[in-house]
């Protein structure tokens, strides 16, 4: 995942759960075929399914990717030494809490690094419930990452971030969201000096648009009625 271009450069395919395609070679993407037995340029064909394979077509989440490496070949995993500040869940509290703001970190610290959980519905190994997390970053990450318990949706605070991911680059600054789903590998560079923002990390059902019933219907633009 070589370092990427600013924001400005950036062109993406619009639409919210649409149906995409890319390709980072011209001809590397098989048309018609989804696992020919022979890919172009040698890659490998693997599946990213978000969704069981028995849900109606409609609310299918797959990608079919093509690889100059199988994933299977990945060294073996390793716990980092540092894990998420406040992970452990604690007591339920139904008072309202407030937290003062987070210092910037003195040291170098990146994206997963700069981690910190401030409230959970429930455990991140159950398939239920979300997890809200702070992010405090001065530096780039350098390793690539996939969260395996859920998809995030990341909301910056200050500081723009390029998300470099197995799909392409998305540039996001302040009053602006991404979603990232469950499984996909990434790592996030910095746009400034540091970065905050918030992490809503939902391990239940996938995100979706809201539906906006008759409104909608009559064909009104998102933005007069969000």
């Amino acid at each position: 995942m070589p370092s990427q271009p600013s924001s400005d450069a950036l062109i993406y395919q619009s639409g919210f759960g649409n149906e995409f395609s890319t390709e980072a070679l011209p001809g590397a993407l098989p048309i018609g075929r989804n696992s020919p037995q022979k890919v172009p340029y040698g890659l490998y064909t693997e599946l990213l399914s978000g969704t069981a394979f028995t849900v109606p077509r409609a609310e299918s989440r797959r990608t079919w990717m093509y690889r100059i490496k199988p994933s299977a070949t990945h060294p073996e995993y390793h716990r980092l030494t540092q894990q998420i500040a406040g992970q452990e869940l604690g007591p339920i509290n139904p008072n309202r809490l407030r937290w003062n703001p987070f210092d910037v970190p003195s040291e170098p610290t990146d994206f997963l690094a700069g981690l910190t959980t401030i409230a959970a519905t429930s455990p991140a190994d159950q398939a239920a419930g979300v997890s809200v997390h702070l992010y405090q970053a001065n530096v780039s990450m350098t390793q690539a990452f996939f969260n395996a318990d859920g998809e995030w949706l990341i909301v910056p605070q200050q500081g723009g971030l390029n998300i470099i991911t197995e799909l392409g680059v998305l540039a996001i600054e302040p009053e602006e969201i991404a979603v990232l789903p469950r499984g996909l590998k990434f790592r996030i560079e910095l746009h400034d000096a540091s970065a905050s923002g918030y992490i809503c990390e939902n391990h239940a059902a996938l995100c979706g648009c809201l539906i906006w019933g008759r409104l909608a219907a009559m064909g009104w633009p998102a933005r007069e009625i969000s």
